[in-house]
């Protein structure tokens, strides 16, 4: 059990109990990813379905929305960043409430999806066939400049989710 699993205090809903909510981030030799606001060793988090991923295939579930809510959690972390799991672990719980999307598809269908938004797996696999999926990396090497000067849709819901709420 992660260190941030085992500080969590809220339980979470139904329907996420079975993974660790998580973000994207470039693996830091540790135990989970690593990433800091800029997001430099993930661009995009990437979902390749190579089978037929139905609901009953233990699809990835998309928590949606929740990348807007990542970017007040790394800000004080700098450039030294912090763990997935440990953004994850900061989220208000009412953000894991939110509306699901599960990852379902044909094979050969691909998600592109903000590297802050919160992931997990589902599990029991109750399908007949197995699962075949992968989650490659699609780097931004140099990460998204944050001054409201990079027009990427990454960058710019980034800049939206540090905007006071009004």
């Amino acid at each position: 059990m992660r260190s941030s699993q085992a500080s969590r205090t809220t339980p979470l809903p139904a329907g996420i109990t079975n993974g660790s909510p998580g973000i994207e981030g470039t693996w830091w030799g540790g135990s989970e990813y690593w990433t800091n606001l800029r997001s430099p060793g993930r661009g995009l988090l990437a979902l390749f379905l190579f089978s037929d991923v139905g609901s009953d295939d233990a699809p990835t579930r998309l928590i949606t929305g929740s990348h807007l809510f990542v970017p007040p959690i790394l800000a004080p972390a700098g450039e030294a960043g912090m763990p997935g799991g440990d953004v994850a672990a900061g989220l208000r719980p009412s953000v894991l409430c939110r509306r699901a999307a599960d990852a379902t598809g044909r094979a050969g269908d691909v998600y592109l999806c903000h590297p802050f938004i919160v992931h997990t797996a589902t599990w029991p696999h109750r399908g007949t066939a197995p699962r075949m999926m992968a989650q490659p990396a699609i780097e931004a090497a140099e990460g998204f400049t944050l001054d409201g000067s990079d027009p990427s849709p990454v960058a710019q819901a980034i800049v939206s989710g540090m905007a006071p709420a009004t």
